[in-house]
């Protein structure tokens, strides 16, 4: 019996004029799962979940299929995606200070959602917004609840999206660089409480981040990005462990590990020639043609598309030359 899926996305384009970030991409997120979304910064990333979430800047334009409970997300009127942005799905934003209110106090910003998707009186709502501080590990939270955005810290605000995000038992949940802003150890609690949040309401989880050992303790599947395209796909295990595609494998092996770390100083990290190229300056062909360094005449003027490796490409990394998987 097959699951189904929380979100599927088929062929989404994401535009402004004549301008592409994203160029038909396609992927599902079962029921319960989790995927990866990884690549560097330009690459589309950040864009698609906001067209996953309808809330794409001025100007800028969606199609394609995003299905999610039964509708066409690309089709909803913004007063019909109001109303399933925080009950249906979630989103924990990169930059928490820019996504909350600075004006409200975060406990009345929790009941908001709460009284709004749940139909709970005010009260009710916000004794719910006091037991999901606890559940987010916050301190005296009744206390803090009382407290504005700018009177707490970064991990906190971070929580309090988090504890926002999930309040209506979302059946997914969008996380865009949840931790970015964040101190490393801080990142990690924030980390290991989305993970257990979202196990313990049975939401599936789109992960968006540069930091592939995030990806792999959280993830089930991977899809790598480049140039607004996903260049490579499947599970994590297999993606990491024995990547297709030489962007991928470029990824993988600049990770520092203590394989290639100095303790005197000595090493440098394996870094991909060049830069993720901009919207108005696209190469034909593979868009990674120019930082490839299996690139041909064939890659510079044909697009590859997905096939049976999982990676669009037309020279695959070989299977006998496996990366390190990330840890």
């Amino acid at each position: 019996m097959s699951v189904p899926n929380a979100i599927e996305v088929v062929d989404l384009v994401v535009g402004v004029d004549e301008l592409s970030a994203v160029r038909g991409v396609s992927f599902a997120v079962p029921a319960r799962g989790r995927m990866g979304l990884v690549g560097e910064s330009g690459s589309g990333k950040s864009m698609t979940a906001m067209a996953l979430m309808g809330l794409l800047p001025p100007g800028w334009q969606a199609r394609g299929r995003v299905l999610h409970d039964g509708v066409d997300l690309l089709t909803l009127s913004d007063k019909a995606l109001s109303s399933r942005r925080g009950r249906t799905i979630s989103m924990v934003f990169q930059d928490p200070m820019s996504s909350l209110n600075p004006v409200r106090r975060v406990g009345d910003q929790i009941a908001d959602v709460i009284h709004r998707h749940m139909g709970v009186t005010r009260r009710a709502a916000h004794a719910q917004a006091i037991d999901l501080m606890t559940q987010m590990n916050l301190p005296r939270p009744e206390q803090l609840a009382r407290a504005f955005p700018h009177q707490i810290s970064g991990g906190q605000k971070q929580r309090i999206m988090i504890a926002m995000a999930l309040a209506c038992y979302p059946q997914l949940i969008i996380a865009d660089e949840p931790t970015t802003a964040l101190d490393v150890t801080v990142q990690k609690q924030v980390l290991r409480l989305l993970n257990a949040a979202t196990r313990e309401r049975n939401s599936a989880l789109l992960m968006i981040t540069h930091d592939l050992p995030v990806i792999a303790a959280m993830c089930d599947t991977v899809a790598v990005m480049y140039a607004g395209r996903i260049v490579e796909h499947g599970p994590v295990q297999k993606v990491f462990r024995t990547p297709r595609h030489h962007y991928t494998r470029g990824l993988l092996d600049s990770q520092p590990t203590m394989d290639n770390i100095a303790l005197d100083g000595s090493s440098r990290l394996h870094s991909i020639p060049g830069m993720v190229p901009p919207l108005h300056a696209l190469p034909s062909g593979c868009a990674f043609h120019p930082r490839c360094p299996a690139a041909t005449d064939r890659c510079r003027t044909s697009m590859p598309e997905i096939d049976a490796t999982g990676a669009a490409c037309w020279h695959p990394v070989p299977v006998a030359a496996p990366a390190e998987a990330a840890s």
